[in-house]
């Protein structure tokens, strides 16, 4: 045999196997933002989180409260009251507000702290789903994000959804 007839032949067996076998593959696609929308335990994150920083949140409240009310005593009284008086109250009300954003910049960064936590310990029990719901249905593929595509029966995110507890 001629050596271009050799090479038609073992193309035309690869390209045949490789059809069978990915005739045999069965592949699966989650939405892992749908999930991240849905999941019971997102909510219950952010419940956990809203109880966990709302007494920092409530003073944050009362700080800007009394700020305003410093500064509509100051704007009311600012010219009846001595020069010294006046400077005193005005460093006294650029105090607070310095105070009040340095615990605003703390909490946004103890939020987004305990935010990515939860995240990542909800990302643990995505994949520990995902992972179950492929072995039991002998998935050999499931895929993320990144898909341009995706049919709706391959899309498996209601199953993971269901083993997280969504009703």
């Amino acid at each position: 045999m001629s050596s271009t007839l050799k090479k038609l032949l073992i193309v035309s067996l690869m390209t045949f196997a490789m059809s069978v076998n990915a005739a045999e593959l069965k592949v699966g696609y989650v939405q892992v933002d749908k999930i991240l929308q849905e999941a019971p335990q997102t909510a219950e994150s952010g419940k956990k989180l809203e109880k966990e920083f709302s007494p920092r949140s409530q003073e944050l409240d009362r700080m800007a409260k009394q700020i305003k009310d410093l500064e509509a005593a100051l704007d009311k009284d600012g010219l009846t009251i001595a020069e010294a008086d006046r400077r005193s109250k005005e460093r006294d009300v650029q105090n607070i507000k310095t105070e009040f954003q340095r615990k605003q910049r703390e909490l946004r960064e103890d939020i987004n702290l305990r935010k990515n936590e939860e995240l990542g310990s909800l990302q643990d029990r995505i994949n520990k789903a995902v992972q179950s719901v492929a072995k039991a249905e002998s998935y050999d593929l499931v895929m993320y994000s990144g898909v341009a595509y995706a049919a709706d029966k391959i899309d498996i995110t209601d199953k993971v959804l269901k083993l997280l507890g969504k009703k």
